[in-house]
């Protein structure tokens, strides 16, 4: 919604005498009432006086912005005056104001008085804008400066708009980015199942020893393994002691040889203990 549309030439005084605070929001009010977007005058009167009392809309720069959102109001409008010298309206920075524009707004859930609040906030920031209106000298000199700042506001808008389109990837780089997306993940899922399975394979592997090693079948064949390597252990030493003994010169009658009875001769090993 164009600020242009809110403001009715009726509704704009650029000569506008006010000694308080309170003649200025009345002007204002019926400067409202004039483009017949009220219903009743006095309660919105009412809520105008009730919003100021929660805090004062004069955001500082000679620049006050009062709004009232009420059920009395059939349309959304803006109401404009240019107030010769100020008026003491509270700012927050203390200066007195002489730009004053007043919205109203019907009592629905689109809150039509914050986007217009907003909208006008933001062209309220360019020192270029508020001096142009304060230099107006007609009513349509005013709309103009108005309506070329919301123009030019609009253009700056639908450039950014474009860039971001522009820098927004196509369908075609989108459905190539989520087609590597979903093969990634196959991948990293294939490669989960395969360790899950590896272990899968080492758990039956182990299970599979253990019940072996309860079975009396593996048990017996373990057993004889034991007694196979004990005997052949046995044999193993009695081969090398019959070597021992095939190598000596030992005598068994005469305890030993001649040059030294009872003793090998290689080992130096007395044998008279083993008879």
């Amino acid at each position: 919604m164009r600020i242009r549309e809110l403001l009715a030439v009726e509704s704009i005084d650029l000569n506008a005498k006010a000694a308080s605070k309170k003649e200025a929001l009345d002007h204002a009010v019926d400067l409202m009432a004039r483009s017949g977007k009220i219903g009743d005058v006095e309660t919105y009167r009412k809520g105008v006086y009730a919003r100021e009392e929660e805090g004062t809309t004069g955001i500082g720069e000679g620049i006050a912005i009062p709004h009232c959102k009420s059920d009395v109001v059939k349309a959304p409008g803006l109401a404009a005056m240019r107030v010769a010298g100020g008026v003491d309206f509270q700012s927050l920075d203390g200066e007195k104001a002489d730009l004053i524009f007043l919205i109203a707004a019907p009592n629905t859930k689109e809150n039509v008085h914050l986007d217009v609040l907003s909208k006008l906030s933001v062209l309220l920031m360019d020192e270029d804008f508020t001096a142009n209106l304060r230099n107006a000298k007609t009513v349509d000199e005013f709309l103009h400066v108005i309506d070329a700042a919301e123009a030019e506001k609009d253009a700056e808008e639908e450039k950014k708009e474009e860039e971001i389109k522009k820098k927004r990837p196509s369908v075609r780089e989108m459905i190539f980015t989520m087609i590597s997306i979903l093969f990634l993940v196959y991948v990293v899922i294939e490669r989960i199942k395969r360790k899950r399975e590896k272990r899968n394979c080492e758990g039956k592997r182990k299970r599979n020893r253990n019940q072996k090693r309860k079975c009396k079948h593996y048990r017996r064949k373990k057993r004889k393994r034991k007694k196979s390597r004990r005997q052949k252990r046995k044999m193993q030493k009695t081969a090398k002691w019959e070597n021992q003994m095939r190598n000596s010169s030992f005598d068994m009658f005469s305890g030993g040889s001649s040059k030294e009875p009872g003793v090998c001769r290689n080992r130096n090993r007395n044998y008279r203990n083993l008879y």
